[in-house]
């Protein structure tokens, strides 16, 4: 992998891993791997819309009410409306959310991550190849211009049967 790959893969791995243990989100980590000025417009864009909503999930709707103050109406209404009101508030009861879709979508989920880390492996052989590929043409490159056919010949025997083959059956290419 490149100086470069091996960075990211370091840096966004961490960012996980800081998560992992409660770390929060790494942001200023994240946020350094960007190399263009769109992808950190988006990137501010997505924190931003982030820490709303955390903020309004930990505000608004984490806060038990404000408990109601019964006399302070009572002094002002009169006790019998005050007290149908209470007995009514007092009655409604609001359903505890129960999540049901969590446990429908976590083999999902799960199972697409162990998909994501075998994507992750392959790309990696895979960009392993290619860096040794074009670590073998760059080599190439620099000797092509000092190589005699019979080096060329020798790192690409295929090459040479072929043109061989060509030559003995009168096979020049008109």
């Amino acid at each position: 992998m490149s100086g470069a790959g091996k960075k990211v893969a370091e840096a966004a791995a961490k960012a996980v891993s800081s998560k992992s243990r409660g770390g929060g989100i790494d942001w200023d980590g994240l946020g350094k791997l960007l190399v263009s000025d769109e992808a950190r417009k988006e990137f501010v864009n997505l924190r931003r819309a982030f820490d709303d909503v955390n903020q309004t999930l930990q505000t608004k709707f984490s806060q038990e009410p404000e408990p109601i103050d019964w006399e302070y109406y009572r002094k002002g209404i009169g006790s019998r409306l005050v007290d149908m009101y209470k007995e009514a508030y007092d009655s409604i009861e609001v359903p505890k959310y129960v999540d049901t879709v969590t446990p429908q979508y976590k083999p999902k989920f799960d199972a697409l991550l162990i998909e994501l880390k075998e994507a992750e492996q392959k790309s990696l052989k895979e960009s392993e190849r290619l860096e040794k590929e074009i670590a073998d043409v760059q080599e190439l490159k620099k000797k092509l211009s000092t190589m005699t056919a019979d080096e060329y010949f020798a790192k690409h025997p295929g090459l040479k049967e072929k043109f061989d083959d060509e030559i003995r059956n009168d096979n020049w290419g008109y």
